[in-house]
């Protein structure tokens, strides 16, 4: 049986250009060479040389409730990561990282508490039994907690992580083993074009087209030598708390619309660093691994931006994967190859190109 993002032609005789090595990029290649198609990555600066290349690796869902395509097609693509990573590691020889340990959250209030509860209940229909949203006691005891105030705490079993910059190694190694080629630097696209460049990118198609369609937004984060491999990951209070399996946790990050310099960190990310370690004491011996800082591209419907580039025959745009681009990739990747191998579109309405114009 073929894999659910390899489905279509059994040979695809199409010759395919995907300019960016982020994760959209890397992913709608790698799909693209699983269906047999001649596939060529061009990037200006290196594998996961922009947000794609960073520390922290959340993949977790929308909340339960108020439903919509955008949050289905993120329950689709979440549960495709399981088998989509496991192929791609297994081609690669390398590690992505991913792990679906889940997510644990604090309740505030009573009121806090109410709501956690009706989404429990929202997610045994939402989610159709692929996974859960449980509100259980917190154990005091266990230093790997969330605060929680109310004593109670939200567990969702959807919820997974990856290493970035590893994911997207390993991402490269298999378009490579499947025959496919990775330009670093200049290079000439040939057959369809499918631009996966993030905020630069953006910026690009809003000149393009005479009208904004997206913004690039700064994020800080770290990491610590910290092991928590194997537990959940925390979202607390706007941070995420990521245990890699490598025996490091990232931590992050904030959401910068103003900023002087893309790549650097400052005293915002010290802050950061200041909350986790208030929530989580066992953070507060942890020595600091890495500093990381990129700008991560948010298209004006604040959903990724797919489909064709208007005006342009045989173009199209794969971009604004603002938080949420890990986690929607193999979906992402799937629909974008029925497009441009197949023909086939099935791209919602909220994540067209038309949305963000």
């Amino acid at each position: 049986m073929r894999a659910p993002w390899a489905r279509g032609r059994e040979l695809a005789t199409v010759d395919v250009t995907v300019m960016g090595a982020g994760i959209f990029g890397l992913c709608i290649a790698y799909v693209c060479a699983s269906r047999g198609a001649r596939v060529r990555v061009i990037e200006t600066h290196g594998i996961g040389a922009g947000s794609s290349g960073g520390i922290v690796g959340a993949l977790s869902p929308h909340t339960p409730e108020n439903w919509n395509d955008k949050k289905q097609f993120q329950l689709e693509s979440l549960m495709m990561a399981g088998p989509f990573w496991e192929a791609v590691d297994a081609l690669s020889e390398l590690s992505s990282g991913y792990g679906r340990v889940g997510r644990l959250q604090g309740v505030a209030d009573e009121r806090a508490l109410t709501l956690a509860q009706e989404r429990a209940a929202n997610a045994e229909t939402l989610w159709q039994g692929h996974a859960e949203w449980h509100v259980v006691r917190a154990n005091s005891e266990n230093p790997w907690l969330p605060p929680s105030p109310c004593g109670w705490m939200i567990h969702d079993t959807l919820s997974a992580r990856l290493h970035p910059k590893r994911a997207c190694e390993s991402l490269a190694g298999a378009i490579r083993a499947l025959g496919g080629e990775i330009i670093i630097g200049d290079g000439t696209t040939r057959g369809q074009v499918i631009w996966a460049t993030g905020h630069q990118g953006l910026q690009d198609l809003s000149q393009a087209l005479n009208r904004p369609v997206g913004v690039g937004i700064k994020g800080q984060a770290l990491l610590v030598n910290h092991d928590a491999s194997g537990l959940p990951q925390m979202f607390i209070d706007g941070l995420h708390l990521i245990p890699h399996d490598d025996g490091t946790t990232a931590i992050g990050s904030t959401s910068e619309r103003e900023y002087d310099a893309p790549d650097t960190t400052d005293a915002q990310l010290d802050a950061v660093h200041a909350r986790a370690i208030a929530a989580v004491p066992a953070l507060q011996t942890a020595p600091i691994i890495a500093r990381w800082a990129g700008v991560r591209p948010r298209a004006k419907s604040r959903a990724p931006m797919l489909g064709r580039w208007p005006g342009r025959q045989g173009h199209f745009i794969a971009n604004g994967g603002f938080k949420i681009g890990f986690g929607m990739a193999p979906k992402v990747a799937q629909i974008i190859a029925d497009l441009v191998l197949d023909g086939r579109d099935v791209i919602p309405d909220s994540f067209r190109v038309e949305a963000s114009l």
